[in-house]
């Protein structure tokens, strides 16, 4: 297996890629990724010395560049984990989110489709994406395989957009592909742009703890060790052409969550002189905030065997801890992301 992983610099996909690296029958890794803001070679240190491992330095907008590395590799199976992610971002610029997440998503496709020409029962190619695509659910209920697809954001509905297309390629073309719809992930090596880095790095600082709108917002948490591992099964395992959701089953309150990050902190650094609840503070709420996330994992859990390793307190307080222990690599990515 000569496996290629796009953005696999980023949070989950240097995870992914310190998952794989270590499987026999992978062959080679080639992890290309644009190095943008939240791409980092400090999440993937180390990793230059495996014999198995290539980095490749290109942005999937540049089709020839995605077309040579496909080729050059003998590529044989894709994890396409590459895209703009932040939805704040996608608000206020949705440029690189309609670029990267569908024109790019589109060019590794032509790549694969030319090159898999001959032999395209070999391969697989696995598209990652994301519960945001199918909106917002009410006080009830669970996102499904087949539930409609309602974005509401410019980053979901450019993620909606390259799903499309995904399976547009594995009925016109035959492409065997398969695509991962997950719930919101945490764990180590995420950039402090979303909830849980933000919370723990505006505490650290003594800075207020923003908190969007009335906290309300409910979203399913998934530790991205397991995440990894899901992905892993459904590239091995799950049938061509179908889609899987994998979730967490830890359905939580934002406003909840956010207390328990500045316990945790208040419990693990009591220097900081605790209190920490005091600087949460309420802010606008961010356009069309979708108000509540919930995955049905019970299709990879009945096909493939997959089910989730971590309750969501001992994840929660496992990260807390890794950015503790890791403030040095946040100072690392933050200072080279304003570069």
């Amino acid at each position: 297996m000569n496996l290629l992983i796009t953005g696999g610099a980023g949070f989950i996909g240097s995870n992914l890629v310190r998952h794989v690296i270590t499987k026999p029958e992978v062959t080679k890794v080639v992890n290309l990724d644009a190095l943008t803001y939240a791409g980092h070679l400090e999440n993937i240190s180390g990793l230059e010395t495996q014999s198995r491992y290539v980095f490749e330095k290109v942005d999937l907008r540049d089709k020839e560049a995605v077309i040579r590395v496909v080729k050059q590799h003998d590529i044989t199976h894709v994890m396409h984990l590459a895209a703009e992610s932040h939805v704040d971002r996608s608000i206020s610029g949705p440029d690189d989110f309609i670029h990267t997440n569908i024109v790019g998503t589109f060019n590794l496709l032509e790549a694969c489709r030319s090159h898999w020409s001959d032999s395209s029962a070999a391969h697989r190619f696995h598209h990652v994406s994301t519960d945001e695509v199918y909106g917002s659910l009410g006080a009830t209920g669970t996102f499904t395989e087949s539930s409609s697809y309602a974005p509401s954001s410019p980053y979901a509905a450019s993620k909606a957009a390259a799903d499309m297309l995904v399976r547009s390629y594995h009925h016109t073309y035959g492409l065997p592909v398969l695509i991962t719809n997950c719930s919101n992930n945490y764990g180590p090596y995420q950039f402090p742009e979303k909830l849980i880095p933000v919370v723990i790095q505006s505490v650290l600082s003594r800075q207020p703890v923003p908190v969007f709108g009335d906290g309300l917002n409910v979203r399913d948490w998934l530790h991205v060790s397991d995440h990894v591992e899901a992905l892993w099964t459904v590239l091995n395992q799950g049938a061509v052409g179908e889609t899987y959701n994998i979730g967490g089953h830890n359905e939580v309150v934002n406003l909840p969550l956010v207390e328990q990050i500045c316990d945790l902190i208040d419990e693990m650094q009591p220097v900081l002189g605790g209190g920490s609840r005091s600087l949460i503070s309420f802010v606008k709420d961010r356009p069309g905030h979708d108000r509540r996330y919930a995955i049905d994992a019970g299709k990879i859990a009945r096909d493939l065997g997959w089910r989730p390793a971590h309750t969501f307190e001992s994840g929660l307080r496992d990260t807390v801890a890794w950015y503790l222990a890791n403030q040095q690599w946040v100072s690392a990515v933050t200072s080279s992301s304003r570069a």
